[in-house]
C-alpha cells in the first residue's frame, strides 16, 4: 500500500510539472524560445501560483518544468486523462528529434522527479538515453545516478572492451532507490505541503534566538520582517538551507543570516555568496 501511495505522489508530481512546462512553452511563449523576456514571465507566473496557494513553484523551478517539458515530448502521450492527452499531443505530438527515447510511462512509473532533474543536467541526448535506461535497469538511486555520471560512466562504457561486464558490474555495486528515499524528497514535501522539520538539523543557537524573536529584532534594528527560517534552496540538484532570512521593509531587500557557534572561516564567506547570489539571481523581483 505504501509503495502504490508513493509512486501516486511521484507521478502526479512529475505529471504536473510537466504541464507546467507545457503551458510556459506553449502558451506563454507560443512554443518560441523568449529567452529576451523570459526572466520577467516566470517572475510573474511564480509570483501568481504562489499567491494562490500552490506549492514548488519558485522561478527556478520553474526553469526546470520548462526544460522538462522541452526535453521529454513523449510524457503527453502517457497522461491518463486521454482528452488531455489528444489535446497535447496535438501540440508537443510524440516525435524526438533526438531519434531513441524511453516511453512516457515508464519514465512516470520508474524514474522520480528528482531522478528527471538530475538527467535535464545532461546536455547530450544519447548521453542522457544512456543514463535513462541504466538508472531504470539498475533501480539506481539519485545518488547513484549521480556517482555514476560523475565517473564518467557513459565514456568508459564506450572505450570499454567488455561493456555488458562493465554494466553488470557497476549495477552489482549500485545503490538501488528507496520508496522511503522518494517520500522524504524536499519536492516531494514541498509538492505535498507537509513540513521538513525530519530534513533540517536546528541549532541550540537558532531556537534560541527564535525564541526570543521580538527581542531579537530589536537588536536588529527598525524595519526588519521575519521571512523564513531554514530556508530551502535548491542549485544543481543539490539542497541548502539558510538559517534564517529577513526582509528589511525600508530597504526593500532580503537579509540572511547564516548562524555559526566557531570562529569565522574563509569559507564562510564563499558560502554566503552563494546564498546572496541565488538570491539575487532567482528571489528578487525583475522591474
Amino acid at each position: 500500500m505504501q509503495e502504490k501511495a508513493v509512486s501516486a505522489v511521484n507521478q502526479s508530481l512529475t505529471i504536473r510539472n510537466w504541464l507546467f512546462g507545457h503551458y510556459i512553452v506553449e502558451y506563454e511563449q507560443s512554443g518560441e524560445d523568449r529567452a529576451k523576456y523570459g526572466e520577467k514571465l516566470l517572475n510573474s507566473l511564480s509570483r501568481k501560483l504562489q499567491n494562490s496557494g500552490v506549492k514548488g513553484v519558485s522561478i527556478t523551478n520553474l526553469k526546470l518544468c520548462r526544460q522538462f517539458y522541452i526535453a521529454y515530448p513523449q510524457i503527453g502521450q502517457s497522461l491518463p486523462d486521454q482528452s488531455l492527452k489528444k489535446s497535447l499531443s496535438e501540440k508537443s505530438g510524440n516525435d524526438n528529434k533526438n531519434g531513441e527515447y524511453i516511453d512516457g510511462a515508464i519514465i512516470l512509473s520508474r524514474l522520480s522527479f528528482t531522478h528527471i532533474i538530475e538527467l535535464l543536467t545532461i546536455e547530450d541526448p544519447l548521453k542522457r538515453l544512456f543514463y535513462e535506461v541504466e538508472t531504470i535497469k539498475g533501480n539506481w538511486s539519485v545518488r547513484e545516478l549521480k556517482r555514476q555520471t560523475g565517473s564518467l560512466l557513459f565514456e568508459r562504457t564506450g572505450l570499454s572492451l567488455d561493456k555488458k561486464g562493465l554494466l553488470q558490474t557497476v549495477n552489482k555495486n549500485a545503490v538501488p532507490v528507496r520508496k522511503e528515499d522518494i517520500i522524504r524528497d524536499p519536492y516531494v514535501f514541498e509538492f505535498l505541503g507537509l513540513p521538513q522539520k525530519d530534513e533540517v538539523s536546528e541549532s541550540d543557537l537558532e531556537t534560541a534566538l527564535l525564541n526570543h524573536l521580538q527581542e531579537f529584532l530589536m537588536e536588529l534594528g527598525n524595519g526588519f520582517c521575519f521571512e523564513a527560517r531554514q530556508k530551502r534552496i535548491t542549485v544543481d540538484n543539490e539542497h541548502f538551507y539558510i538559517d534564517l532570512v529577513f526582509y528589511h521593509r525600508v530597504l526593500k531587500c532580503h537579509v540572511l543570516i547564516d548562524l555559526k557557534i566557531r570562529k569565522f572561516l574563509h569559507t564562510d564567506a564563499g558560502q554566503m555568496n552563494f546564498y546572496l547570489n541565488y538570491y539575487r539571481e532567482n528571489e528578487m523581483i525583475q522591474v
